[in-house]
C-alpha cells in the first residue's frame, strides 16, 4: 500500500506543479506564444511590460513544471512548449467532468420521475391531458 501512495503523491505533485504554473496569467500568455512555435527569451519578453529577468523567472517556473524545455543551438537558446503535462492535467479534469455529467444525468432522471409522479396524481391524469375550467359557450346571435 505504501508504494501505491508514493506513486499517487508523485503524480499529484506533477499535477500540482502544472496547475501552479498555469495559475499566473503571464505564464499562460508565454505558453500561448510557445504554442505557435519556438522562441527565445527576448522574443517571449517583447510584448510584456516586465523585465527580461522577470520573464526568465516565469520561464523557470514553467520549466520546473515540465511545460517548457530550453534547447541550445550555439548561442541561440530557444524555448519550446512541452504538452505532456497539459495533457495530464486535461485528463485529470476530464475524469471529473465525466463524474459531473453522470451526476447531472442522475439528477435529470430524479426530476423526470417527480414530474411523472406529479402528473399521475392530478385529477383526470389517466394518460389524458389535464382539462382546464370550462368556458361558457357563446350564444349565436339571431337577427331581430
Amino acid at each position: 500500500m505504501n508504494n501505491q501512495r508514493v506513486e499517487y503523491e508523485m503524480a499529484d505533485d506533477q499535477l500540482s506543479a502544472t496547475f501552479a504554473a498555469l495559475a499566473d496569467p503571464t505564464r499562460r500568455a508565454l505558453l500561448a506564444r510557445l504554442a505557435k512555435g519556438e522562441a527565445t527569451v527576448n522574443e517571449l519578453a517583447e510584448p510584456f511590460s516586465i523585465s527580461l529577468q522577470a520573464v526568465s523567472k516565469h520561464l523557470k517556473v514553467l520549466e520546473r513544471a515540465g511545460l517548457v524545455v530550453r534547447g541550445r543551438d550555439a548561442q541561440w537558446r530557444p524555448c519550446r512548449l512541452e504538452t505532456a503535462p497539459l495533457e495530464e492535467a486535461s485528463g485529470w479534469i476530464s475524469r471529473y467532468t465525466e463524474v459531473q455529467a453522470e451526476r447531472l444525468d442522475r439528477l435529470d432522471e430524479v426530476v423526470q420521475g417527480i414530474v411523472r409522479e406529479s402528473a399521475a396524481r392530478r385529477p383526470g391524469a389517466a394518460g389524458k391531458p389535464e382539462e382546464g375550467p370550462e368556458e361558457p359557450e357563446e350564444e349565436e346571435e339571431t337577427g331581430p
